[in-house]
């Protein structure tokens, strides 16, 4: 696997050849690594465009492997609102339920000894997300409807596995409730992204330039998105 040093890191990248693509891309994510796919080049110019894009790829590489987390035990950290909090499990047997606390800084879960598994580890803290996300990303969809002149007709969280939002033809918007992983920039990108879809359903040269009036970075914001699988 070709690899290169930046800073005192080294990025290990796989180069998948497509000759019908028109320029290169590079992909993240925490299955298959860092991905550079185009027509076939050499080490060298493959290398140089990984160290075009080093410091991006190395702020993907830690996104996601805090997004897909594995198990979560005490010094773990969780990604939430864009940053990563430490977690403290607790054993308490007289809860018959875990207790999901946030103070700003961490997360303290507070549970009964059979309950600490990964498993309901896991379930509380989607639990947790899909709650935050109502409670803040549903504020900020009004809010941004209303800027953008945009209507949709509901809004609803789901756990998406491909995706991180979508707007059905009947105009609902549904974000994945993972989203609160990020920080409000990309979830607020997520959402006009979908909201512009309520007027025009492809991903069509119309459907930029309208979404570019209220958002003139979104290819910056894009591009910190492309990688980012759950």
């Amino acid at each position: 696997m070709p690899s290169l040093k930046y800073g005192y890191k080294n990025i290990d990248f796989t180069f998948v050849e497509n000759e019908k693509l028109k320029s290169h891309y590079i992909s993240v994510d925490k299955e298959s690594g860092v991905v550079l796919k185009g027509k076939q080049i050499s080490k060298t110019d493959a290398q140089k465009l990984i160290l075009k894009k080093a410091k991006w790829i190395l702020d993907k590489l830690e996104l996601v492997s805090s997004i897909a987390y594995s198990d979560i035990v005490t010094g773990s950290r969780v990604l939430y609102l864009g940053r990563n909090y430490y977690v403290q499990l607790i054993i308490n047997n007289d809860l018959d339920v875990i207790n999901v606390e946030f103070n700003e800084s961490k997360f303290k879960l507070s549970m009964p000894n059979e309950l600490n598994t990964q498993t309901y580890i896991k379930l509380a803290f989607e639990t947790f997300f899909k709650e935050k996300a109502k409670e803040k990303i549903l504020p900020r969809i009004i809010k941004l409807s209303k800027q953008t002149g945009f209507e949709y007709k509901e809004a609803k969280f789901r756990k998406l596995e491909k995706r991180w939002g979508s707007c059905t033809s009947s105009n609902n918007i549904i974000i994945n409730f993972d989203a609160i992983k990020l920080p409000y920039s990309l979830i607020d990108y997520i959402i006009v992204h979908e909201l512009t879809h309520t007027i025009i359903k492809s991903h069509s040269k119309a459907f930029w330039a309208e979404l570019s009036k209220h958002i003139p970075n979104w290819k910056s914001l894009d591009e910190r998105m492309m990688g980012m699988k759950l």
